[in-house]
């Protein structure tokens, strides 16, 4: 009588401790794709700057790989405002180790022209970037930015010219120009001139987003 009470009992702690063990498992197919993260590394166009977090196009990325992509991958965006392709460069390899990304997303430069960078320097950073990237078998979307035309033309084309070179000598993703349709444009640019506001966000995922599905969809390396 004792040994099948107790047969019982220990049938029913297996049955217990097997379910507490599938319960991570469940938990992770029901939420985001932890494996195949994408990591956005950029700076205040990425960050949300003066606008709220949940209205920034990275936040709006979640939203969307949530409806369209099963199971969704995670989104970590390791944005600052303010960041530089030098600064980023430093914080790469940590960030590369935790997250495992299948995608890296690079949104850098505009700080580097503003504090008078050579496009040479920026370049050489943002290469070393998308090695080390791929070295982690991570797939790269490079998202380019522009200057304001006081610059001058010829520090514009070699600004273009370093994206360009680059997406071209280790075949990655290139965006051109992140804001596309949304730079001068009224009520799309803040006071400053230089930051996307909450309603131009949409419109700076539009176009981003035909790039980074292929990558999405694409088998991990």
């Amino acid at each position: 009588m004792y040994r099948a009470k107790w047969a019982g009992r220990a049938a029913q702690v297996v049955w217990l401790l097997a379910g507490l063990l599938l319960l991570p498992a469940l938990a992770c197919a029901k939420g985001t794709d932890t494996r195949h993260a994408v990591l956005v590394v950029g700076d205040s166009l990425s960050a949300a700057h003066n606008i709220p977090a949940a209205s920034g196009w990275v936040n709006l990325l979640q939203q969307r790989v949530s409806q369209q992509i099963t199971p969704p991958p995670a989104i970590i965006n390791a944005s600052i405002s303010g960041e530089t392709t030098a600064g980023a460069l430093t914080r790469l390899p940590a960030l590369l180790d935790k997250h495992r990304p299948s995608v890296v997303v690079i949104e850098l430069g505009g700080n580097d022209a503003l504090r008078g960078l050579t496009p040479a320097q920026l370049r050489g950073n943002l290469e070393q970037m998308i090695v080390a990237s791929q070295k982690a078998g991570a797939k790269v979307l490079l998202l380019g930015i522009d200057v304001p035309p006081n610059y001058g033309p010829a520090y514009r084309d070699r600004l273009r010219q370093s994206y360009a070179g680059l997406a071209s000598q280790y075949k990655v993703a290139l965006l051109p120009f992140l804001l596309e349709g949304v730079a001068l444009q009224p009520g799309l640019m803040q006071g400053d001139g230089l930051h996307p506001t909450a309603a131009a966000q949409p419109k700076v995922l539009d176009n981003v987003w035909p790039l980074l599905k292929p990558l999405l969809n694409a088998p991990p390396k």
